[in-house]
C-alpha cells in the first residue's frame, strides 16, 4: 500500500514522526508531505493520512481520497473548533482523546473513532540500571492549569530531581533513572507523557483524569498512581519513595502493559484496521492484511540505538520531502 502521510515535521518528538516511523518499518511505502504544501500532493496513493500538528490554515484537497484525519488537540477549545470544521472533509476521523471523539459524534454527523496516543519503545523504554532520581518531569510548566504551581512545589521539595525540558532522545534515560515520573495533564487529556513514563519503568504519578477512557487503558493502583490535589501529590510521592517494593511492582506492571499494548506499532495496526473495516467498500485497496513486522519488546542496546537512528532519519528526510 502507498501511503501519503501529511503533517508539519518541525520537531523529532511528535506523534506524526512516531507514526511515520512505525509505518516505514512496515511493508507499505510511505511518503511525507508538509501540511502547508498539501495542494501539491499528487493523486494515486492508496491512503492519505493527515496528522494534526496545530496547523489549520491548510488541509488536504478534497480530491485526495481516501483520507484519514488523526486529530490530537481536541481537548483544547480553540483547536477543537478548527478540527471540527476540517474533520468533515475526510473519510474517517480518529481522535487521540476519547472525549474528543465523543464530542465530534455529538456535534457532527461523523462517526469518529478513538485512537489513543502511545509510546515508541526504541526511544522511551529504559535500558535498565539504577534509579538515582527521586522524581522526573520532562516538559514545560504550561499555563492556565495547576501544573505550574505543582512543579514549583516539587522543585522546592525535591532537589534530587529532574524537572524541565530535555531533548526527546533523553526521555528514556531520564525517566529510566527516576523512581517516579510526574504528570499533570492540562485539560483532562491522556497525554504522551503518561505512556513515556510507564515505558521507561518509572512509577507514573498523575492527576485524576475524569473518564476519557483512561480506565480502558490502565488501572489506577495497579499500573499507575493518582493524586487529586497538591497535598495528595506529596503524600503519594513520599509514600512510594519510602516503599520501594510496592513502587517497583506497580511501575513494572505499567511498563509491561504499555510496551505490549500501547506502542505506536499497535496504533498503526489499529488505524489501518479501522480504515479497512470502515472504508474498504468504497476503497477496495484498503482491504489489507494488518500484520506489520516490527520489533517492540526485549530489544538490546544496539536495537535501541538503531531505532533512534531510524527516527532521526525520518525527521531529516523532511528536508527533502515534497
Amino acid at each position: 500500500m502507498r501511503i501519503a502521510i501529511v503533517y508539519d515535521k518541525t520537531a523529532p518528538h511528535t506523534t506524526g514522526v512516531y507514526l511515520e516511523t512505525a509505518l516505514r518499518q512496515s511493508r507499505h511505502r510511505v511518503d511525507h508531505y508538509w501540511t502547508s504544501r498539501a495542494a501539491e500532493i499528487p493523486q494515486g496513493y492508496d491512503l492519505y493520512l493527515r496528522i494534526d500538528h496545530g496547523d489549520y490554515a491548510h488541509d488536504l484537497p478534497e480530491h485526495l481520497r481516501p483520507s484519514i484525519f488523526y486529530a490530537i488537540d481536541t481537548h483544547l477549545e480553540k483547536p477543537y473548533r478548527r478540527i471540527r470544521e476540517q474533520a468533515r472533509r475526510h473519510d474517517l476521523v480518529c481522535c487521540a482523546q476519547r472525549e474528543g471523539a465523543e464530542r465530534l459524534q455529538r456535534e457532527t454527523d461523523l462517526a469518529a473513532e478513538w485512537l489513543p496516543l502511545g509510546c515508541e519503545p526504541e526511544l522511551h523504554a529504559s535500558p535498565g540500571g539504577e534509579r538515582t532520581l527521586d522524581v522526573a518531569f520532562v516538559g514545560t510548566d504550561g499555563k492556565r492549569s495547576a501544573r505550574p504551581r505543582l512543579l514549583r512545589i516539587l522543585r522546592h521539595r525535591y532537589t534530587n530531581a529532574f524537572i524541565g525540558q530535555a531533548p526527546h532522545i533523553e526521555l528514556g534515560r531520564l525517566y529510566g533513572s527516576a523512581k517516579i515520573g510526574f504528570n499533570c495533564s492540562i485539560q483532562n487529556d491522556v497525554n504522551m507523557r503518561m505512556f513515556e513514563v510507564m515505558a521507561a519503568g518509572a512509577l507514573l504519578v498523575t492527576n485524576q483524569i475524569e473518564e476519557n477512557g483512561i480506565d480502558e487503558l490502565f488501572r489506577a493502583g495497579e499500573h499507575y498512581v493518582v493524586y487529586r490535589n497538591a497535598l495528595g501529590m506529596l503524600e503519594a510521592i513520599e509514600h512510594y519513595l519510602s516503599h520501594e517494593v510496592e513502587r517497583a511492582a506497580i511501575a513494572e506492571a505499567g511498563r509491561q502493559l504499555v510496551l505490549s499494548q500501547h506502542t505506536y506499532h499497535r496504533r498503526v495496526v489499529r488505524l489501518l484496521a479501522l480504515a479497512s473495516a470502515r472504508l474498504r467498500k468504497r476503497y477496495p485497496q484498503l482491504a489489507i492484511d494488518q500484520t506489520l513486522p516490527l520489533l517492540e519488546v526485549g530489544q538490546g542496546a544496539g536495537d535501541k540505538e538503531r531505532g533512534k537512528d531510524r527516527i532521526a532519519a525520518s525527521v531529516r528526510s523532511g528536508a527533502a520531502d515534497a
